[in-house]
């Protein structure tokens, strides 16, 4: 087996029997990235000489017995988190050439159990997106294609779009991610992997670059659901640097895949069955209900009736916070600063945005700056708030009688790069399955489980209550069986 071709768990038991060593192991993935980087664009910055020389530490310990949990297990981390000594852009020129001097929590967590970092993948601009064609460094391009349409070049969904389509095309066994309206699961629904957004305050937002507050949460993509149990345990745990963080239990989270799903309530909602959903994704959802039925779970149909107002709701409360979150960026403290020799500070701070955001994140400052303005705030912001208690409240319900809720990931597979730019609510409109589980900060599950007509990965979605990521990854888990995708994207087969 090419070392590429490890899962995470599978490469955790090679390098415990000396199969292989976390050297050879990362040199393989650094060679993986020098081919097919250039391509798919999945890297902004490739730490090759850090790699390598984490690697031959985890060895070093290894030689001695002493190894963590991730021990020498090459991963991407998506340049939203900050990485001590190394560029974190957040997808955008304003940041382009930041070095922070102190490590995210999450991304330090990774480090502690053994972790080596390959480098920092791609993203939408400040996390901004649903296509990863809004980032400053170019568009990311999913490694998959379509049967009858190889030539077009498809998104690998965003914002992780980066994270995703690096562990699709094998150039990293692992990836962190983050999630504000769907941003881990579209893509790793997109690209053929699972991903997972954990319950809001699992993992700490600590040197993570925020977008909205209370909606951002990091999570892992892996190429199975076991992988992303494995790396969500390393991620997760309390943090007195975040006030958000929850201060509650870590479990085995990879233990719980071998729970099964026998005697649990399985909820579909109704509302879910949009007008418009293709027939595929349509029969996709009713498969993974019988295969759920057929290991012994019960399927209940539920009633989330605010489900319609979800959209409008987070692209009201999400830009609201984003316009807040990015003042920060004015040119004085810290990123890029553009002034003319006799400007004063309006012109420093009017300069300085105007060149250093891109399109999509300017028109979320501006729908942001609006609704929080005097005239619109009660109209706007405070209905919003008022409805994302609603949706709240909608799921509390529900979980009352089921233990977990299933629905399709994405109303569409991945689409073309040039289709769906010129319509921003088009492009919105993807996050329509995903978005709910964020307003009401509850773990959210994708799973890869099918293919379309044009041989394009579809996923299922898998929402649980608040910290009950165990039976998420259950749930999940017994899909994936299921389901036996193997299919691998068309870059790959080809290398």
């Amino acid at each position: 087996m090419h070392p590429t071709d490890f899962t995470l768990r599978g490469a955790i038991e090679a390098l415990n029997e000396g199969l292989l060593t976390s050297e050879e192991l990362t040199r393989a993935h650094l060679d993986a990235i020098q081919a097919l980087n250039p391509q798919l664009n999945a890297y902004v910055t490739v730490m090759a000489d850090q790699a390598l020389a984490q690697a031959k530490a985890s060895d070093a310990r290894r030689r001695e017995g002493i190894a963590g949990p991730l021990e020498g297990l090459p991963l991407a981390i998506k340049d939203l988190f900050c990485t001590a000594g190394a560029r974190t852009t957040a997808g955008s020129r304003i940041l382009e050439n930041f070095v922070p001097p102190y490590e995210s929590t999450v991304s330090g967590n990774l480090l502690r159990d053994g972790a080596v970092f390959l480098g920092k993948v791609n993203l939408d601009e400040f996390a901004m997106g649903s296509s990863n064609t809004t980032s400053s460094f170019g568009p990311v391009e999913n490694p998959w294609s379509r049967a009858n349409d190889p030539d077009t070049r498809l998104v690998p969904g965003g914002s992780s779009g980066g994270s995703a389509a690096a562990v699709a095309a094998r150039l990293a066994l692992g990836a962190t991610a983050t999630d504000t309206g769907g941003s881990i699961r579209q893509p790793a629904a997109f690209c053929g992997i699972a991903g997972i957004k954990p319950t809001y305050g699992r993992c700490s937002r600590f040197g993570i670059v925020a977008f909205a507050s209370s909606l951002d949460q990091a999570g892992p993509v892996a190429r199975t659901v076991e992988d992303c149990a494995i790396l969500l345990r390393s991620m997760s745990g309390f943090d007195p640097k975040d006030s958000t963080s929850a201060d509650v239990p870590v479990p085995d989270f990879a233990a719980a895949c071998a729970r099964g799903v026998k005697g649990l309530r399985i909820g579909v909602p109704k509302e879910y069955r949009l007008e418009g959903t293709p027939p595929e994704i349509e029969r996709l959802w009713e498969q993974g209900l019988q295969w759920l039925r057929d290991q012994g779970a019960e399927t209940v149909e539920i009633s989330l009736p605010h489900t319609k107002y979800a959209l409008p709701t987070y692209y009201i409360v999400a830009p609201a916070e984003a316009s807040s979150n990015l003042a920060r960026y004015d040119g004085v403290r810290f990123g890029l600063r553009e002034a003319a020799k006799d400007s004063d500070l309006k012109d420093l701070y009017e300069r300085t945005r105007a060149a250093g955001f891109g399109p999509e994140v300017k028109r979320r400052i501006m729908i942001g700056t609006y609704v929080l303005s005097a005239g619109y705030y009660d109209a706007y912001y405070l209905k919003a708030q008022k409805i994302r208690a609603l949706i709240k409240r909608d799921f509390d319900q529900a979980f009352a009688g089921v233990d977990a809720i299933v629905t399709p990931a994405t109303p569409s597979a991945a689409f073309g790069m040039d289709e769906k730019q010129d319509d921003p609510v088009t492009m919105y409109l993807n996050d329509v399955f995903t978005v709910t589980a964020n307003l009401a900060g509850l773990p959210g599950l994708a799973v890869p489980a099918g293919l379309d007509a044009q041989g394009l990965p579809l996923g299922l979605q898998v929402i649980g209550k608040a910290f009950d990521e165990e039976t998420v990854f259950a749930v999940g888990a017994a899909i994936e069986t299921a389901a036996d995708f193997r299919a691998l994207p068309r870059l790959r087969a080809g290398v």
